[in-house]
Parts: structure tokens; sequence; C-alpha cells
């Protein structure tokens, strides 16, 4: 099985590289499942129905979410709506919006769940690690499932790694977002687990994080408040390929790639 998952969608360059690209890289590279992080697709902080929608209609499988969740304003009913979207996991009960989501190629069943890290982090949520145990135990250990795929949105490296440590031999892939710059450790682990601390953005890399250089220089300079536009230079879409094969239930490779706008 054959998988890519795209790294934090920012703003319309973001939206515009994956609507432009997703079905020739499904094509080439015969891809399974395309899943995308999209929770900065809409002007940088959140997302909308109408984004998803028109992501998922571009050839998206699945979109997950992160922090940003409920940064535009009337998204927590627009998310009811949306089957193939899902939020972070580890967020109260209460909240709207599916907790995982399960998808099909070929009679294989995938299980895609994410998980909002604790550390450096704002929002209060339940423990990401006891949250992907239960993922796993309610999809592939219920039979509801072949594999899992989670995705944790965090920023410590740290956190990141050790979740991926914990879930070595019993998930498909721990692939890290929220950082927006990808990292050099994609590897398959010991037990057969894909790896990489962070997939990367997918939108323009001449930026801070996908914003406006000069406005977040000067914020850092004098601590004014100042309004952060999404950067429109060098758009990439950055994400990790992986293979799977599930007779040996193992990854058989984990590839950080990134195809630039043309």
């Amino acid at each position: 099985m054959r998988m890519l998952f795209i790294g934090d969608i920012v703003g319309r360059p973001g939206r515009d590289l994956v609507q432009a690209r997703v079905g020739d890289l499904r094509r080439e590279w015969r891809l399974d499942f395309i899943v995308a992080n999209a929770e900065n697709a809409a002007a940088g902080a959140g997302l909308t129905g109408s984004i998803a929608r028109t992501l998922l209609g571009a050839g998206v499988d699945a979109i997950t979410l992160g922090d940003h969740v409920w940064d535009q304003r009337g998204f927590e009913e627009e998310i009811k709506g949306l089957e193939r979207v899902c939020r972070p996991a580890n967020l109260p009960t209460a909240c709207p919006g599916r907790d995982h989501l399960i998808l099909e190629s070929g009679g294989f069943r995938l299980a895609i769940g994410t998980v909002l890290g604790r550390q450096f982090m704002g929002p209060k949520v339940d423990c990401p690690f006891l949250t992907a145990d239960s993922l796993h135990q309610r999809t592939v250990g219920a039979g509801l499932a072949d594999a899992l795929f989670v995705e944790i949105h965090a920023e410590a490296t740290s956190e990141k790694q050790a979740l991926g440590w914990h879930l070595d031999g019993r998930a498909v892939a721990v692939l890290g977002t929220h950082t927006h710059v990808p990292t050099a450790d994609a590897a398959v682990l010991p037990g057969g687990t894909a790896f990489c601390c962070d997939v990367g953005m997918t939108g323009p890399y001449a930026s801070v994080l996908g914003r406006e250089i000069s406005p977040v220089i000067s914020r850092f300079l004098d601590g004014m408040p100042r309004r952060f536009d999404v950067a429109t230079g060098d758009v990439r879409l950055s994400g990790v390929r992986v293979e799977y094969d599930p007779a040996t239930r193992r990854c058989t490779s984990c590839e950080l790639v990134t195809v630039r706008a043309e």
C-alpha cells in the first residue's frame, strides 16, 4: 500500500498547489491513500467547509486538523457534515467532529487519527500516548481497520519521537506536523513503523512559517502586534511518502518528498 501524507497546507498558495498536483502525484506514484493536514488552509489559520470540499474534490482522500481547528468562525458546525475530515482525537469528547477516519482501498482498511502534543502547546488535551493507544484498540483492535496511521501535531521533537517509539510495530506510520519545517529523520523504525518528526508545510517557503517576512521580523524587534499575511513566494508541497506491506505488517520505505510549483 502506498500512502502520501501532505504537511500543513498554508493559505491559498498551498491549496492551489495541492489542487494542481495531487491528481498527477496519485498517478505517478500509484498512491492508494492521500491524507493532508489542512488546519492552516483558510488564510493561514483554520479550515472552512468550502475549502475542505475543494481539497477533497481535487483528490485528497482525508483531511486532518491541528490546534487551529476552531479558528474559522462557524467551523464547529460545518465539521459535523464533513465525513472525510477529522479533528484531533485528544480534544475533549464534547467537541464536534470525528476523532478518526477509516479509508478503504483494494480491500485494505486504513484508520487515521491525529493527536495533539502537550509540550509547549496551548490546547488542554488528553494524553496523546493513551489516546493513540485507544485509537488502535477502537479500530485495529476491534477489527474495524487493518492498520492505523497516526499524525502527531506537536511542538516538541522529543514528544514526537517518543510517540513513534511507543507505537513502533503497532502503527503504519507516526508522522509529525505543526512546526512547518521538514526534518531530516524520515525512517522506518525497527518494528516496521514509518516515522518523521515533521513532514513540513505545503505553502510558501520564502516566508517565516508561511507568513510574510517583514512583519514577522518587525514583531521580533519591537513586540508590537501586526497582521501576518500569508506569503506567496517559493511554493512547495512537502510531505512523506510511505510504502506498507500488509503481508508482513511492516513499512518498506519512508521518504520525505518535496514538489515545487511550476
